[in-house]
């Protein structure tokens, strides 16, 4: 799974590629990918472009009371348009990142969240790009060795 997330093969049959390089069939990396992703421990297989250069996107934070934190990540979590989702230790506890194909589209998808939910969201547009690395290690139990 690490060397993959940064090297996924771009070609008609990734899935193939990958087991030929594991030395597997292609079937056990889709059974494998189906197990991570019903676990909920990997969301989403697919590239990640730069901001605002294929639609819109922002920045999106959210005041979620503790108790319904769990309930308002799962409703979020639901929407196709959203990606990285996760917790904070803030009063806007809740991040994520909302995508739609032009301006007016991410407008509804947010109020449609806001609606939704019943939290209030505060929108952070991109005012400067950064570019960070979006993998995570993958392995388990974590090697504390590096």
């Amino acid at each position: 799974m690490n060397e993959f997330q940064r090297d996924l093969p771009l070609s008609r049959e990734p899935y193939r590629d990958i087991a030929a390089r594991l030395g597997v069939e292609e079937e056990t990396v889709l059974t494998l990918l189906r197990r991570l992703q019903a676990s909920r421990i990997v969301s989403r297989v697919g590239p990640v472009f730069t901001p605002n250069r294929l639609g819109v996107s922002t920045l999106v934070a959210a005041k979620v009371p503790p108790d319904r934190l769990v309930e308002v990540a799962s409703l979020i979590n639901r929407c196709p348009a959203v990606n990285h989702n996760y917790e904070r230790e803030h009063h806007y506890n809740l991040w994520f990142v909302v995508t739609a194909p032009d301006q007016a589209e991410l407008d509804r998808t947010v109020a449609g969240l806001e609606k939704q939910t019943g939290v209030s969201l505060l929108v952070l547009p991109m005012l400067r790009d950064y570019f960070i690395d979006l993998g995570f290690d993958m392995r388990w139990p974590p090697d504390d060795a590096d």
